[in-house]
C-alpha cells in the first residue's frame, strides 16, 4: 500500500469548558489525500478505492469509512445540498457548511470559524438502530453510518467537526464526530426537530441515556490548534 504520510507533527487539542482552556498534547500524522488531513493518533488505510481513517481523541476511538455511492442517506428527506441533489453534492465534496433543504425548509449551517465558539444546551436524542435492518447508510457528508460508533447529527454545525457532549443529568461526557444532519421534525413527532443533537446509539450508551431515549445535554465544539514539533 502506498504511503501518504509526512513526519509526525504536534497538535494541541483544546477543549473549551466555560472560561477555561485545556490544552492536551497529541501526536499527529499529516497526510495528503484529496487535500490536507490531520489525524489525531491515526492512520489511513486505502482498500479498493475506499479511504478508511482510524484515530483516537483521548479515550475515544473513531473509525471513518467512505460510504458506497449507492447507499441510502440516513436522512433521505434531505433534498438538496448547496443547490445540488444531495448525493451529487456529497460526490463533489460540497457539504461542509453548505446550505441544504429538508422537506422544503432551508437550513443555513454556520461556518467553521463561527463554529469554534459554539456551545448550547438542550435535548439530545439518539438514532440509528433502524438502519441495522438495512444494507448500510450514508451520513450527510458521505461517511458510513455506524450506530455503535461515536458520531452525531446536527442541523447547523459544519461537517465534519468534533463536539463534547455532556449529560446534565449525570455529568458524563463524550467527544463525538459530527458527520450528519438532523434531528428533523417527523410526521408522528413534530417536536423532534426541536432537539439540538442526535447521537449514535454508541454515544447514547456512553452518556447513559440509551434506554431513556432523550436527555438534557450541553454541547461544545472541540477546538483543534496546530502547534510545533515536540
Amino acid at each position: 500500500m502506498r504511503s501518504f504520510f509526512t513526519p509526525s507533527l504536534f497538535l494541541l487539542f483544546s477543549l473549551i469548558t466555560g472560561c477555561s482552556l485545556i490544552t492536551l498534547p497529541y501526536d499527529v500524522t499529516k497526510g495528503v489525500i484529496n487535500g490536507t488531513v490531520c489525524i489525531v493518533k491515526g492512520t489511513y488505510e486505502l482498500t479498493a478505492g475506499t479511504a478508511k481513517v482510524l484515530y483516537k481523541i483521548g479515550e475515544f476511538t473513531y473509525e471513518v469509512v467512505r460510504a458506497p455511492a449507492d447507499w441510502a442517506l440516513t436522512h433521505e428527506e434531505i433534498e438538496t445540498i448547496d443547490g445540488l441533489p444531495a448525493k451529487e453534492a456529497i460526490r463533489q465534496g460540497r457539504v461542509k457548511d453548505s446550505v441544504y433543504t429538508v422537506n422544503g425548509k432551508t437550513y443555513y449551517p454556520m461556518s467553521f470559524e463561527a463554529a469554534q465558539n459554539y456551545s448550547d444546551e438542550g435535548i439530545a436524542s439518539w438514532y440509528g438502530d433502524e438502519t441495522i435492518r438495512k444494507n448500510g447508510n450514508m451520513t450527510a457528508n458521505g461517511e458510513v453510518f455506524n450506530p455503535g460508533g461515536l458520531t452525531a447529527a446536527h442541523k447547523y454545525l459544519p461537517l465534519p467537526i468534533h463536539a463534547k457532549v455532556t449529560s446534565i443529568e449525570n455529568g458524563r461526557s463524550v467527544v463525538v464526530r459530527v458527520n450528519d444532519r438532523g434531528p428533523f421534525p417527523c410526521a408522528d413527532n413534530p417536536g423532534s426537530g426541536d432537539r439540538i443533537i442526535d447521537l449514535s446509539a454508541g454515544a447514547a450508551r456512553k452518556l447513559g441515556f440509551y434506554e431513556k431515549g432523550t436527555t438534557k445535554v450541553s454541547v461544545e465544539v472541540v477546538r483543534l490548534a496546530k502547534g510545533h514539533n515536540p
